[in-house]
């Protein structure tokens, strides 16, 4: 063992697919947005006041809310890996020894056990029923049985039966590592909010040195001190930094984090939130989610056919529960038979265990013969023959309980097949005086009963469902198991679109057929682990906003390369490593409130940033103004800092999380800048219009730059006002209380003095509100054109 350890022919599956401390710390550091404001704080720290570099703490906070969260969301996940690290018994020295899975070496002969998770690839040395649970794998929910000589791999579960295998593969080489390591490297979360201002941030990054050295040259040729030109030059350059958005989104993706938290959900990256509020397709497996993974008795029938409860059905409802008792490995559906029929007392004198292989279990009773069930095609290869019908009288009587009419149409197969296709599982009891044997059938079987029984639903899958349907998003059934199987469950549910149901094994492997294929498919039967990965990618190319869930190393692929991918906190630690969000519940349930969370952040960041991109814009242009004239910037850092807190930042917390159940359109920078750049251009020429005329009044440069800023924040205010309508409720209270904040500012005199403001004359003010009206009509106008604009980009597309 030593020299394999030496070799490194161990379990080692190296480090999971979530980022490291130092690529979190790079990424919410080293960033353009940091780069720029870091540089420009600089500055002010160098020719002060420190007062005109507050905006050093927007860079601070959103740098701290991402690094926290992702921190708290890693160490979450490798405390769940720690208390869910799988063990195996390995024979060492003729004894076996319970080792972690990381200490299995190749050559490794396991122990096997109902229970037990298989770490390794390896073959069987031998089997007494051994059966195992590859639907992590392969999503395939029945049970494959394991002989002596057939392969077992890593990520499968013992089920039923018991012994021993040798390790083949182990560590990289192992099946579920192998799949696991194509979603090693890390990607972070789709963000169009995220991209589109980074996006920004470039186009604002060109202007930004030329436009900032041309005021620092115009206003010291103005004759106005270095420092004084340098704070001018840095107010310039930080209001054409929409700061105040990249902050409100962080803000409002960790609120929606902590508020997740609360419901028992993880969110590993923050943009996922956006990613939520954008879905319309969310694929989900159908054990698990719609289905809780247990079976329960539906219904049990005669041989005829006739719905007869078991006590109808003499004896039926006692063979049923000792069978069930007799059982030593009890498989889900003879579980479900033990639930619904009591034990007699029964005690089997012969007994013949079930395998996946033959289909079927035997007992003998003593005085009550021998009782097969299992799958009907294997205890009656075929229908009985019907005994003739007797010539009928000439009057015949109607009987006294006469059968449905599907009753007495075909045998048992015909009527086991009609059960079977309206998603049950049927299982055939029958009844002979002979013993069974290991290898066959006891003979002269006569069928006595037919037991149909179902997954168990979800209480909530239906509510589930309904609420998707009710919101646009459409639900996709992705499963492993038989198309049929899965198209009954959804059926049952109420699934729009169930009735649209493919076999994966016959769809194409050409992307486009592909996609033209499961357009508009509900259910999607016998998917692979690759076909997930396809089938979402097609989904993803055709338009949608794809959510998923998965707990297994077969959905692993799926997840990562989907835009949202949900992972159960029962799942493999592959999973919970890819996924965006974990339920730590496994809670299927959850989804609705997690997409309404979304919704409601993100749809109000989307409003929000308006206000944002309207400050980024007209200090631009006015900066632009400033650069190509000898005249002062109107504006110190701190009057900027008035303007956003007064207009901005306090207003958009708060309607950041105002109710919003709406799904979030993509175009959100188009949106955006038709509504922006009208008021931008408005507010900077009614500002800087504003300012050069009271400058050239003569009440001195503190009078015109007060006059710039009531200007600028009547008309921020009025923007506000447009985008937080309807007003007849607390949003128009609320711009009314900040328009009182800013007045309240000049009645103090400190505040006034640290403000750099000033009380103007009557006939200033007066001028200053007629330049802010004018302001608000040139807007309008633009409103009107570019809305004009988006109609016609809208019909055009």
């Amino acid at each position: 063992m030593a020299e394999r350890v030496r070799a490194g022919l161990v379990n080692e599956l190296g480090r999971p697919p979530t980022r490291t401390v130092g690529q979190i710390l790079r990424a919410n550091v080293l960033t353009r947005f940091n780069a720029i404001l870091g540089a420009l704080f600089v500055v002010i720290a160098i020719v002060g006041p420190l007062q005109d570099g507050l905006f050093g703490l927007v860079l601070v906070a959103n740098s701290g809310i991402g690094v926290v969260q992702e921190l708290r969301a890693k160490r979450t996940l490798d405390r769940l890996s720690v208390l869910n690290a799988p063990s195996a018994r390995a024979i060492r020295d003729g004894t076996a020894r319970q080792i972690p899975a990381t200490e299995v070496v190749l050559d490794d002969v396991l122990d096997l056990v109902p229970g037990d998770q298989i770490v390794v690839d390896g073959q069987v040395l031998a089997s007494s029923g051994l059966e195992v649970d590859e639907s992590l794998l392969s999503g395939e929910a029945d049970p494959v049985a394991k002989d002596l000589g057939d392969g077992v791999l890593s990520g499968s579960f013992v089920v039923a039966g018991s012994g021993r295998m040798v390790a083949t593969e182990v560590g990289a080489g192992s099946y579920a590592a192998r799949l696991t390591e194509q979603a090693r490297s890390y990607s972070p979360a789709r963000s169009e909010i995220r991209d589109a201002i980074n996006r920004l941030l470039t186009w604002i990054s060109w202007p930004l040195v030329p436009v900032g050295a041309a005021l620092v040259v115009r206003q010291l040729g103005s004759g106005q001190p270095a420092a004084e030109a340098l704070r001018g030059t840095v107010a310039a350059l930080v209001g054409m930094v929409p700061e105040g958005l990249v902050l409100l989104t962080s803000v409002a993706m960790a609120v929606g984090v902590v508020r997740l938290a609360v419901r028992r959900v993880l969110v590993q990256d923050l943009p996922a939130i956006e990613g939520l509020a954008r879905v319309d397709v969310v694929c989900c497996d159908k054990t698990g989610t719609l289905t809780d993974g247990s079976m329960h008795v539906v219904s049990v029938t005669g041989p005829d056919g006739r719905p007869a409860p078991a006590a109808g059905l003499p004896g039926v409802a006692e063979v049923l529960g000792a069978l069930a008792a007799a059982d030593p490995r009890p498989n889900a559906t003879m579980k479900a038979i033990a639930e619904e029929f009591a034990d007699p007392g029964w005690r089997p004198d012969r007994t013949t265990a079930f395998s996946s292989a033959r289909k079927w279990s035997a007992a003998t009773f003593p005085g009550r013969g021998t009782w097969v069930i299992g799958a009907p095609e294997m205890i009656m290869p075929e229908d009985p023959a019907p005994p003739e019908d007797p010539a009928p009288p000439e009057d015949p009587a109607p009987p006294e309980d006469p059968a449905p009419p599907t009753a007495g149409r075909g045998g048992p197969l015909a009527r086991a097949a009609d059960l079977a296709a309206a998603g049950h599982r049927v299982l055939l009891l029958a009844r002979s005086d002979v013993p069974a044997t290991e290898t066959g059938l006891p003979p002269a079987l006569e069928p006595v009963a037919l037991v149909a029984l179902a997954e168990r639903i979800r209480p909530d899958a239906r509510a589930t469902l309904g609420y998707f349907a009710r919101q646009g998003v459409s639900v996709r059934v992705i499963s492993g198991d038989h198309p049929a199987t899965v198209a009954a469950i959804a059926r049952g549910l109420g699934l729009p679109g169930s009735g649209r149901v493919l076999d994966a094994r016959e769809l194409p492997e050409d992307p486009s057929r592909l996609a033209m294929a499961v357009a508009d498919a509900s259910v999607i039967g016998r998917v692979g682990p690759h076909q997930k990965l396809a089938i979402v990618t097609a989904l993803r190319g055709d338009g949608h906003v794809v959510a998923m869930t998965g707990d297994g190393v077969n959905d692993v692929l799926a997840l990562k390369h989907c835009d949202v991918g949900i992972a159960m906190g029962s799942g493999t630690p592959a999973t919970r490593g890819v996924a965006r969000l974990v339920l730590l519940d496994d809670e299927f349930a959850t989804l609705p409130s997690v997409v309404a969370e979304g919704r409601r952040l993100i749809g109000n960041v989307d409003r929000v940033s308006r206000l944002f991109l309207t400050k980024t814009g007209y200090a631009l242009l006015i900066a632009l103004a400033a650069a190509a004239s000898a005249a002062p910037y109107p504006f110190y850092p701190r009057h900027l800092t008035i303007i956003s807190t007064l207009s901005i930042g306090v207003p958009a917390f708060f309607l950041a999380l105002a109710p919003n159940a709406a799904r979030v359109a993509p175009g959100f920078l188009g949106r955006a800048l038709r509504f922006a750049v009208p008021a931008g251009v408005a507010i900077a020429a009614a500002a800087y219009g504003a300012f050069l005329a009271v400058r050239a009044l003569g009440p001195g440069l503190p009078a015109a730059r007060t006059s710039a800023t009531i200007v600028a924040i009547s008309l921020s205010l009025a923007v506000l006002a447009a985008i937080a309508r309807p007003l007849r409720s607390w949003r128009g209270a609320m711009v009314v209380a900040l328009a009182g904040a800013f007045a309240g500012l000049f009645a103090i005199p400190w505040l006034r003095a640290q403000l750099a403001i000033v009380v103007l004359p009557p006939r200033v003010l007066g001028f200053s509100l007629a330049a802010a009206a004018a302001g608000f009509g040139l807007m309008l106008v633009g409103w009107r054109l570019a809305g004009r604009v988006g109609r016609y980009q809208a019909t055009s597309t």
